[in-house]
């Protein structure tokens, strides 16, 4: 037994570096969903026009298995390395891309979406690393628990993100293209000292084959991951997810619209920004929660209850659409949402082994959900209205609810 013991290898170290690029890829992909209020100010867009910040980046997710294919090749650390310089270079392009736009007069709208998809880029490839590392890093029991605590830290960022936009791109000015390179120059040239500083950190070598040896002999791992059910099934399942977890803050300019129609834009953009510290900061306290949570719960049991509350407060937030309390609620879903994104992924790794680096690409191609689903319902708010757009979040609910209670066991032994 001390034998065994001794052979444990200590992750502490290697944790806390993926936790930190954690808290840099929440912060990212926030900064960029809560650009869409300021974006529709700044160049005058339809709600659905807006919508396509999120096509852009989340767009990139197309690229998940590609990218899962040459971490196998690379490993976790290059892997890590070559996105966040791709994320560092993306935001100096952005900058320096929209102050030529601006200058020689073209669309400063399309530079900033290319610009963010080569962001965006950056940020597949580190989460591509991010939650494989974390499942491998430990005790595969525990794993759940490892993968909410890294949502929980990520989710700090996300609390922060619309800060930094409040105080660091809009400020007390009407939002502008003109306001955006600075900031992006910083965040550019931070996450670029990131990514030196790891090329000159240890972190261990994870062979999941290898790992998995001592299983081998009551374990036969099948050929291909087509052969794991449950795995495209879970990449469905945080495809639908994206469309509540983006969803809730993308429709929150609307939903403002109707309590206050009289308002200024501007004025529009200021309250969604500095409301949606609320619902990443509601994500940010049920991840702690629920990190705890999961060392004494059953996942399964624990996602199947995040749901129910979270579409009840949708539905009370839809009763209530003309009234302060029913944003609330929608804000208050954040708090239940927290959990799914981990639990989804850790369900859709199961009993994978050796596939485990390509089963993480084909789950985190789910996350063009963000892409896909957000102009639908913002096409649905033009023509329909808010509350016929949001009605859509049950449809999610219901299939991530089916995901956790039977897709998710099909093709697990």
């Amino acid at each position: 037994m001390n034998t065994e013991n001794a052979k444990q290898p200590n992750y502490t170290f290697a944790l806390v570096v993926v936790f930190v690029v954690c808290f840099l890829t929440g912060f990212i992909i926030t900064l960029n969903n809560s650009m869409i209020a300021f974006c529709k100010q700044a160049f005058d867009l339809s709600e659905q026009d807006g919508q396509y910040v999120n096509t852009a980046f989340f767009g990139a997710y197309l690229l998940s298995i590609p990218f899962a294919l040459l971490m196998s090749k690379i490993g976790y650390k290059r892997t890590l390395i070559l996105g966040l310089a791709v994320a560092g270079v993306g935001f100096i392009i952005n900058a320096i891309g929209i102050e030529a736009a601006i200058e020689a007069q073209a669309n400063v709208y399309v530079v900033f979406l290319l610009c963010m998809c080569i962001v965006a880029m950056g940020v597949v490839m580190l989460q591509n690393v991010v939650n494989p590392y974390v499942m491998a890093l430990g005790d595969k029991r525990h794993g759940a628990f490892r993968m909410t605590l890294s949502q929980a830290l990520y989710s700090v960022a996300t609390t922060l993100a619309p800060i930094f936009i409040t105080y660091a791109i809009i400020g007390d000015k009407t939002p502008a293209p003109e306001h955006v390179p600075a900031p992006f120059i910083g965040l550019g040239i931070f996450t670029l000292l990131v990514c030196i500083t790891l090329t000159f950190l240890k972190l261990p070598q994870i062979n999941e084959a290898q790992q998995s040896a001592t299983e081998a002999m009551q374990h036969t791992y099948k050929k291909s991951i087509f052969n794991y059910p449950h795995v495209w099934f879970s990449a469905l399942g945080l495809f639908m997810y994206l469309g509540l977890e983006v969803g809730v803050p993308s429709m929150l300019p609307a939903r403002f619209r109707i309590l206050f129609p009289d308002m200024a834009d501007s004025e529009i953009t200021r309250l969604v920004t500095s409301y949606l510290a609320f619902y990443w900061g509601a994500m940010m306290i049920g991840r702690f929660i629920g990190a705890g949570i999961l060392t004494r719960m059953n996942p399964r049991a624990v996602l199947g209850v995040c749901l129910g509350a979270g579409a009840l407060c949708i539905a009370i937030s839809l009763t209530m659409s003309n009234m302060m309390i029913g944003i609330w609620f929608m804000l208050a879903a954040g708090l239940f949402h927290s959990v799914m994104w981990p639990l989804i992924f850790n369900l859709g790794l199961k009993d994978l082994g050796p596939h485990t680096k390509t089963a993480s690409g084909v789950i985190n191609t789910g996350v063009i959900g963000g892409a896909i689903l957000m102009p639908i319902m913002g096409s649905m708010v033009d023509a329909a209205g808010v509350v016929t757009a949001m009605s859509v979040m049950f449809v999610f609910y219901a299939y991530i609810l089916w995901f956790c209670i039977k897709g998710s066991k099909i093709g697990v032994e």
